[in-house]
């Protein structure tokens, strides 16, 4: 077996989730579940078939992240795999409904940090054994920091 690192091909304003399903049909599902998320959401999405003819299948409303997803998702190659790029929404904003797609099996990652794929390669094909997904922590948030944490939680509407 071999270990890949696949950097995730992003603009730094682009959020992204990173999942598995099992099924051709994904496609439309996810793309049905972001659509009736928000007229405003923004997205591309794509999604690596594991058998048949193994395409990348691909869908979206913004032809620039339809292409930004197909492009990763080659990269990444690992069968069964999906990833959703969005704009004008955020992952909190659409994650349960994307967890909910019947065929949707696990979620990676849903950041619009710094991304690296852990991809495993045997004599099968490819699958993603995890992602490296931001930077590590440089201490411990004091007093200061839970109030501005607090302050930004209700500042952009998530706490009241």
């Amino acid at each position: 077996m071999d270990l890949l690192t696949v950097p995730v091909d992003k603009p730094a304003d682009l959020n992204v989730i990173l999942g598995q399903s099992h099924f051709i049909k994904t496609v439309e599902d996810l793309h049905e579940a972001l659509v009736g998320t928000s007229p405003h959401l923004r997205f591309g999405l794509a999604f690596c078939e594991a058998s048949g003819p193994r395409l990348v299948r691909h869908s979206g409303n913004d032809p620039e992240l339809e292409e930004l997803a197909t492009r990763n998702a080659l990269a990444i190659g690992a069968g069964h795999s999906f990833i959703v790029f969005l704009r004008e929404g955020f992952p909190v904003n659409v994650l349960n409904q994307v967890k909910n797609v019947p065929e949707v099996c696990r979620i990676f990652c849903a950041t619009a940090n710094p991304l690296d794929v852990l991809v495993a390669v045997t004599e099968r094909g490819r699958g993603i054994v995890g992602v490296i997904d931001g930077e590590p922590p440089l201490g411990v948030e004091d007093e200061s920091d839970v109030a501005d944490r607090r302050q930004l939680l209700r500042t952009i509407g998530y706490k009241l």
